[in-house]
């Protein structure tokens, strides 16, 4: 019962929230909600932590702590929860951001207020981001696969940016049409093997279900999971959405939900449908190869730095696609890795540079001051270390993903063929070297440099009284005009921000330097989806 535990807790907190809002709080009560925040999404936390603490690793590749119970008898559904080595670590990573979401809170308030409306938005998000990972009926699965689109799109819309609206009309489109699409993949899956089981589906490898309806379902549950992904070109909801996004939408967008798209091609459609996935992984890698370059390519481009993180989740993305395609086990370990260290360095990202926009009210690069590793030395080390571990440097947890992407990708399943994957390589291998630069340069442009100083005034000769006063007016105008951001004293990292951050940096550096702690725990599972030796 420990996994209906990890949904009863935010989803009571959800619901003490709404009978809150029913009575119409004060203003008093609304400001301690973000701390009710910390404590619903600490339960969850330490429940998660509890089920990773009770789980055997010796049988990583079986399905662990099940909850199976009857739920529609005259359609054979059934409430079935369960854990192994590939859910758990994506289980503990969306409770873990979610606790550090409501942290960061405490102290940064978004602007729009309605404190309690969005702390129950996302209680409601973490319900059916968790609820996914550990759903195994192919229906569950679906139920929480969309129940995490409402909450989103009302963060966005209602407390995102200027064009918050667009953004979020784009992502419901985008999202509820590849949904629309994975059902219709699913319901064929069920129409021939006659079960919505997912662990029964995968022990078949595809029997029971014939091969051209294989290659129509993967067709149809892959469309729906890559633009949750995203992949290229199914991913221009993102950068609005990530743009508009408040910082908490963003931190659990990229660190949560794009991964929502990744596992379900993990868990549903290459082990359930092996032959329609050995049809399309080559359209699958070539997909997610156009995105390493077109994602790095467009970073290049980029001014606002939100918009410039989410081009980049475009291009990381595409490692994961590419390790998903070469149908290895290597690559498919390569893929999960990726997706627990894009989770943790891109949320890591989104903290730094939302609180480099309240400092300085803007994210665009030509606005915000120069050398703030002069001016911020704790903010500006942290975001530099996010952009290292972000651009792959061997030590650290963005580095083993792509690099076992890059080498799956050298050896690919003996039914795709090899000089195309080889290709792929090399062109994901440019992508790393565009990705080093982007990150690059936008280091030179933001921490890196002298410090950006205010001009010196032009010197004044001794004139009487009243013409001096007149002067100093004139100089204290031309330093507010040419001044690229308002100069008030800032304030380095604040003890919400450190605590919010802290985990992510540490958890980066353990993946980084012992990345057997999370590979020792998928590869079992791996093995035993793809029914590997």
């Amino acid at each position: 019962m420990i996994l209906v535990a990890m949904l009863a807790a935010p989803l009571a907190g959800a619901l003490v929230l709404l009978a809150l809002l029913a009575r119409r709080p004060s203003a008093e009560t609304a400001q301690v909600v973000p701390w009710f925040g910390v404590v619903v999404s600490g339960v969850t936390l330490l429940v998660a932590v509890a089920a990773a603490a009770v789980f055997d690793y010796g049988r990583a590749g079986r399905m662990q702590l099940q909850v199976d119970r009857e739920w529609i008898p005259g359609l054979d559904l059934r409430f079935h929860l369960g854990v192994d080595g590939i859910s758990l670590p994506l289980v503990v990573l969306t409770a873990l951001l979610t606790f550090l979401c409501f942290v960061y809170l405490v102290r940064h308030r978004p602007e729009e207020g309605r404190l309690p409306e969005l702390a129950f938005t996302l209680l409601v998000l973490e319900v059916g981001m968790i609820g996914t990972f550990l759903a195994l009926d192919l229906l569950l699965f679906f139920i929480f696969f969309e129940i995490v689109l409402i909450p989103m799109y009302f963060v966005i819309a209602v407390w995102g940016g200027a064009e918050r609206r667009a953004a979020a009309v784009k992502f419901i489109l985008y999202t509820l049409l590849g949904s629309a699409v994975l059902l219709l993949g699913l319901l064929l899956i069920w129409s021939h093997a006659g079960t919505l089981d997912m662990v029964r589906l995968a022990e078949r490898h595809g029997e029971g279900v014939p091969h051209t309806p294989q290659i129509i379902a993967f067709l149809a549950v892959g469309i729906g999971f890559a633009v949750k992904a995203p992949m290229w070109p199914l991913h221009t909801w993102l950068p609005a959405a990530h743009t508009e996004a408040p910082t908490v939408g963003s931190v659990l967008l990229a660190g949560v939900l794009l991964k929502m798209g990744t596992y379900g091609f993990a868990r549903i459609a290459i082990p359930v449908l092996p032959e329609g996935a050995a049809v399309l992984a080559p359209w699958l890698g070539a997909f997610g190869v156009a995105g390493i370059i077109y994602g790095s390519l467009a970073c290049l481009a980029q001014r606002d730095l939100k918009r410039l993180i989410a081009y980049s989740s475009v291009g990381h993305m595409g490692f994961v696609l590419l390790g998903l395609a070469t149908l290895t086990p290597a690559g498919m370990n390569a893929a999960l890795f990726a997706n627990i260290a894009h989770g943790l360095i891109t949320g890591l990202l989104f903290f730094t540079v939302g609180s480099l926009k309240d400092r300085y009210h803007t994210a665009d690069l030509s606005r915000l001051p120069t050398g703030l590793l002069g001016t911020l030395p704790y903010l500006a080390s942290v975001f530099t270390f996010a952009c290292v571990a972000s651009l792959g440097l061997p030590g650290l947890a963005g580095f083993w993903g792509e690099m076992l992407a890059l080498l799956a990708a050298f050896q690919p399943a003996e039914t795709l063929s090899r000089p195309l994957f080889l290709t792929y390589m090399a062109i994901a291998g440019i992508g790393t070297i565009l990705t080093a630069a982007y990150f690059l340069r936008t280091l030179s442009r933001t921490t890196h440099g002298p410090p950006a100083e205010l001009p010196v005034p032009v010197a004044v000769a001794t004139l009487p009284d009243s013409l001096e006063d007149e002067a100093e007016s004139a100089r204290e105008a031309m330093v507010a005009e040419t001044s690229p951001v308002p100069e008030p004293r800032v304030q380095d990292v604040t003890a919400y921000e450190l605590a919010a951050w802290t985990p992510l940096v540490v958890l980066i550096l353990a993946f980084g330097l012992w990345p057997k702690a999370l590979l020792a725990l998928t590869d079992p599972a791996v093995r035993a989806l793809l029914g590997a030796p």
